[in-house]
């Protein structure tokens, strides 16, 4: 990545944080290639975070910031529970190396507190306790974070995307169809469901069915 010439700001140095994320993954993102990255020496960094800790918190709470948390309505539990999913998908997607920084925050920060209180009492509403619905909301978020992750890890370079999709369908439509007549019908799916909108909508549909299913 380039330098760039911007002023020093810490809103400014979070965002540049998560484009090294984006670009290269979380382990890029260190105090010093910060500083590197904004033509300053590391010293400067520590006006603004104390330490790499500090700035991977900063990050967590952006992302947390930047959960666009919909309106409470008199629709049913179930269809607020699935749209503050949605919501949480459409701000950690664009950021999967950084996603599971989401955990960090969640509940250190007030707009991760009003998520958390949000998602809670729609989980109340749903008949679960207090413990059952702790629970189940942390498994939610973790839940989202994982489908955006897996996203990252099972994404092959753009380059090889096509050729490895083909490589993998020719595989498994080879398979004995006596014994794998399912695997064969869906391979074009199984190996390219990722990256696919309606595959992260039917996983969202999946975790609130399964909280309808606990009441």
């Amino acid at each position: 990545m380039a330098k760039r010439s911007v002023r020093l700001s810490r809103d400014t140095l979070i965002g540049c944080a998560m484009d090294l994320a984006d670009a290269e993954g979380l382990e890029a993102v260190t105090i010093r290639r910060l500083a590197q990255e904004n033509g300053v020496t590391p010293m400067a960094m520590y006006w603004h975070f104390n330490d790499k800790d500090s700035l991977l918190d900063a990050m967590a709470e952006h992302l947390i910031t930047s959960v666009d948390l919909p309106e409470p309505t008199e629709e049913p539990w179930d269809v607020q529970l699935r749209a503050i999913l949605g919501a949480i998908l459409a701000a950690l997607r664009p950021h999967p190396p950084a996603a599971g920084l989401a955990m960090r925050r969640v509940l250190n920060a007030e707009p991760g507190l009003k998520l958390a209180e949000r998602v809670l009492e729609l989980l109340s509403r749903a008949g679960l306790d207090p413990h059952r619905s702790a629970n189940a909301a942390t498994f939610l978020l973790c839940s989202v974070i994982s489908l955006v992750a897996a996203e990252f890890t099972n994404r092959p370079e753009p380059e090889d995307q096509e050729h490895l999709v083909r490589q993998k369908k020719a595989l498994l439509e080879a398979l004995s169809p006596e014994r794998y007549p399912r695997v064969i019908a869906a391979a074009p799916d199984l190996v390219n469901c990722f990256g696919q909108d309606d595959y992260f909508e039917l996983n969202l549909d999946l975790l609130v069915q399964g909280v309808r299913a606990l009441r």
